[in-house]
């Protein structure tokens, strides 16, 4: 019998109707972390399957782009090992999304590798699905002639030659997809990149459960205790019934409050009542958040449409250059209230001397944290502030020119005479040696647009292992 078959059995009833469900969220990003008293507390509550989300684009474009994992391999192999030995040991479905950061093939493959390991390691035996969400490149250019891509926000619209300069190129697969490799008998799922609420929603969608509250419960479990005050990333469980559904922190000091659990259902959104999935939408306007007692809250009231049209979210990480940084502090008052004009001027040198050796263009970027490092304020602040961190970033065609630009701009930056100087070095502080840093590719978001399709499934293969 296949693990979804059981969970039928378990909590459908003769009548038709069903008993609660629990869902135990273990891990808001799987690789930093899981506090092993929470995960321990929600093994002991029993709960129906056990679902982890592991990536997002909240990193930035560098995982997508060069196929790298955000966290450290030892880290992700213990929280694999952790999540892989509860469920195993429960007897209940394991369901893991955007595996490996970013979910295009190379992070699915570290992923199913890590966990191939543990399972021979620990003796480990289950029927394992993987989801690949990398796009077909052909399909996309064509949905981009018939006009069924739109950008999503501030990104130009989406063209040809941006599909082919991607390094990957993934889409958001949705419910239908996880539903797929249940019903192909998997007792662990591991997906390419996907929407985090079809971790959790995907079962219950499956069993007949309401999908207004069973999308809403989703979003709020699928980062954990975030959702709690004081928030944290404890393990949490979902209990999903006919009309709503009751949040349960696994840690006894976060407590799942009205105020925090509505508050996290604005989450992540533009809209703060609308989230659009592949196959419709969620409208929590109507949702009504209630104490249970001080540590359980209880929503009711979400609604869901279906899809008149689907679509899928597409996401592009394009190669830019190569990046170097140099890193400074000052506390000198004259240069901190001169460092707008500093820079530009210092930047002028640096092109005028680098120009015969530095082989094609280069970017520079400085920003002065303390006044506009974050966001570039249109006045700078008063009083201002007694020191302040500088970042120099370029980012050209190879490291060494990229390295070229930072460590003349560090020289003459240094230097730099200005109205009011004082001292003619001394006007920087360097945090280490050597302050410029080579860190290697720089990619950009080049494709986050939305795809209308008129099938999920072929975009997202299913491929099933006995391991």
């Amino acid at each position: 019998m296949s693990a979804i078959d059981r969970l039928r059995d378990q909590l459908i009833r003769r009548d038709g109707t069903r008993e609660p469900l629990r869902v135990l969220a273990a891990s808001g990003q799987l690789g930093y972390g899981i506090p092993d008293a929470a995960l321990s507390a929600g093994v002991a509550h029993k709960p129906h399957f056990i679902g982890c989300d592991m990536g997002s684009v909240d990193p930035g474009p560098y995982y997508l782009g060069s196929g790298q994992l955000a966290t450290s391999e030892a880290m992700t192999r213990a929280d694999l090992r952790k999540v892989l030995r509860a469920a195993r040991s429960a007897g209940v479905p394991l369901m893991l999304g955007t595996a490996g950061t970013a979910g295009a093939a190379p992070h699915l493959e570290t992923t199913l590798a890590i966990v191939r390991d543990i399972a021979r390691e620990d003796g480990l035996h289950f029927k394992l699905a993987a989801i690949r969400a990398d796009m077909p490149r052909d399909q996309v250019k064509r949905a981009i002639r018939a006009g069924r891509v739109k950008a999503l926000g501030a990104i130009a619209p989406l063209t040809e030659a941006d599909v082919d300069a991607a390094a990957h190129l993934v889409g958001q697969m949705g419910i239908e997809a996880f539903q797929r490799a249940l019903q192909a008998g998997a007792d662990v799922v591991i997906a390419g990149r996907a929407c985090d609420t079809a971790v959790f929603a995907a079962i219950p969608a499956m069993l007949g459960y309401p999908l207004g509250p069973t999308m809403h419960m989703s979003k709020i479990i699928e980062c954990c205790s975030i959702c709690t005050t004081p928030g944290g990333r404890d393990a949490v469980i979902g209990t999903l019934d006919g009309e709503g559904f009751v949040i349960d922190s696994m840690n006894p000091i976060r407590h799942a409050t009205p105020m925090s659990v509505a508050a996290h259902s604005l989450y992540e959104q533009g809209d703060p009542y609308r989230v659009i999935e592949p196959e419709g939408m969620l409208d929590t306007e109507q949702a009504h958040y209630e104490a249970v007692d001080e540590h359980r809250c209880r929503v009711t009231g979400a609604r869901w449409t279906d899809a008149k049209q689907y679509t899928v979210k597409l996401e592009g990480a394009a190669l830019v250059g190569q990046r170097a940084v140099l890193l400074a502090g000052c506390a000198d008052p004259k240069a901190i209230a001169a460092m707008k004009e500093i820079l530009p001027a210092v930047e002028k040198t640096v092109r005028e001397l680098v120009a015969g050796s530095v082989r094609g263009d280069f970017q520079l970027h400085h920003r002065v944290y303390g006044i506009d490092g974050v966001f570039a304020w249109s006045m700078p602040p008063s009083p201002l502030p007694r020191e302040v961190f500088v970042m120099v970033e370029c980012i050209a065609p190879t490291a060494d020119d990229a390295k070229s630009v930072a460590t003349v701009f560090k020289q003459y930056l240094l230097h730099h005479g200005f109205p009011g100087r004082i001292s003619t070095g001394g006007n920087l502080a360097f945090p280490f040696t050597p302050p410029e840093v080579v860190s290697g590719p720089a990619y950009r978001f080049n494709v986050y647009h939305v795809m209308e399709v008129d099938a999920l499934a072929p975009l997202f293969p299913v491929a099933l292992e006995e391991l």
